[in-house]
């Protein structure tokens, strides 16, 4: 009888370690490294687990002028915004994950896209934390087809690699890879090394058969997704459908995309009958009421490929404590430090004894540098009591001495701000156009007292 192998394994990182030891060396964490046995199984070596991810037929060795270099198919998935974040739709072959919190609509999304589907291909959809019955009496409160989609309730990577060469599908749904496990793997499902092994043999089920793989995954209490940092490598695309409780919007972004540009934004709205596309997400964040109020001003920042148009608030207040409050919403705490430093010293306004709040409305994250003038501009006219006026836009970064720099995508940013009626732009001098959108002044600054002059 073969004797058993055992291995310590980082519950954070997935690092391998020959014993146990109390600190993880790799991250840096304490007490996550546990024990698993794995039974010995042929031709499931450390070496041969991830073959066959690349597609290749052999493994004959090529120049890069050989490679063919013909387009992969791509399978539209029926949500122009999902298409979009994927890089233009689906590529045969690819794993795809997709994360988010409980309640943020992954398995709507799924079920929407593969009713879908079902109609143009042969689909299976296959579900491990759900019953049959609970999928299709989702399916009929959504509205959705259901004579055509196929469904099996299973957990075991091996019977769903089974079912899916007899059933030989374009497109495959695991929903989640947190239930699934390896028979070969003396663990429990969800633990690393039953994550990191059905991931393995998933992805490389759908490489070498040119399946569609769609995933769920699990997020942690920080966001982060659950289970090992390998599952991420392993991939070829993974997005995050997130969105607080309390709003109706969903953001989809990607995060990692070797077929597409990553960062890129779907927004959605969740109804009664499921997830609905919003084509123009800049008209949802700019839903401002009649009346002037100081500290809002709305940027445009870039996501992606396409200019998105956000207000920004702020709210400058005199702080009763030692130590002012500077907190942000949507937007890195640190930069707000940094942005305050610079208009002490090159606007002269001291804020070092006033509490600073700063918000992005509709849940926005804001990791665009652009919106670094813009917040400037909200945090002067919160500080000076005057509300700046509703037809102003205001796009820039801002250098530590000073001076404003250009952003990329200038002129897109501007024909989408006139698109939604604004008349004034204050820009960046080297993003100054050569022809301003009809209608609309734009004012060219160099530098953060020139920005300060034009108000």
């Amino acid at each position: 009888m073969a004797k058993s192998k055992t291995a310590f394994v980082c519950g954070e990182c997935g690092a391998e370690f020959p014993r146990w030891q109390g600190q993880c060396s790799e991250c840096k964490e304490w007490n996550t490294v546990t024990e698993i046995r794995l039974a010995p199984a042929a031709g499931t070596s450390r070496n041969s687990r991830f073959s066959g991810y690349a597609g290749t037929q052999g493994n004959k060795v090529q120049t890069l002028d050989e490679v063919s270099l013909s387009e992969l198919p791509r399978i539209n998935s029926g949500f122009t915004e999902l298409d979009r974040v994927l890089g233009g739709g689906m590529v045969t072959g690819s794993a795809i994950l997709i994360g988010g919190n409980p309640g943020a609509g992954k398995s709507t999304l799924l079920l929407q896209v593969m009713c879908g589907l079902a109609s143009r291909m042969k689909t299976l959809y296959v579900t491990g934390e759900e019953s049959l019955q609970q999928v299709a009496m989702r399916a009929q409160r959504l509205g959705l087809p259901r004579d055509q989609l196929r469904m099996l309730s299973e957990t075991s990577v091996e019977q769903i690699c089974h079912v899916a060469r007899e059933e030989k599908p374009a497109v495959v749904v695991i929903d989640s890879i947190q239930v699934m496990h390896v028979a070969e793997v003396q663990s429990s499902p969800g633990t690393v090394s039953q994550v990191r092994e059905s991931a393995a043999q998933l992805t490389r089920f759908a490489k070498q058969q040119g399946v569609i793989m769609l995933m769920v995954g699990h997020v942690t209490k920080d966001g982060a997704l659950a289970g090992p940092k390998v599952l991420e490598h392993c991939i070829d695309c993974s997005i995050m459908l997130d969105g607080a409780n309390d709003s109706r919007f969903r953001m989809l972004r990607s995060h990692k995309n070797r077929f597409g540009a990553v960062n890129e934004l779907g927004v959605f709205a969740m109804t009664e009958t499921g997830l609905k596309e919003v084509s123009n997400p800049s008209a949802i964040f700019l839903s401002r009421g009649e009346e002037q109020i100081t500290g809002s001003v709305v940027m445009i920042i870039w996501e992606g490929t396409r200019p998105l148009l956000v207000e920004l608030q702020a709210l400058v207040d005199y702080s009763q404590l030692g130590n002012p409050r500077r907190v942000t919403v949507g937007l890195e705490q640190n930069r707000l430090s940094m942005l305050l430093a610079v208009l002490h010293r090159h606007g002269g306004l001291q804020m070092a004894d006033q509490d600073v709040f700063v918000n992005v409305v509709g849940g926005v994250r804001v990791e665009d540098t652009s919106a670094d003038l813009a917040l400037l501009l909200a945090l002067v006219s919160s500080f000076r009591d005057k509300a700046l006026p509703r037809e102003l836009v205001v796009f820039g970064e801002v250098g530590l001495s000073g001076e404003i720099r250009p952003v990329p995508s200038g002129q897109e940013r501007l024909m989408e701000a006139a698109k939604h009626g604004f008349t004034r732009a204050i820009i960046p001098w080297a993003n100054r156009p050569k022809h301003a959108p009809p209608g609309m002044e734009v004012i060219a600054v160099k530098k953060l007292e020139e920005a300060l002059e034009a108000l």
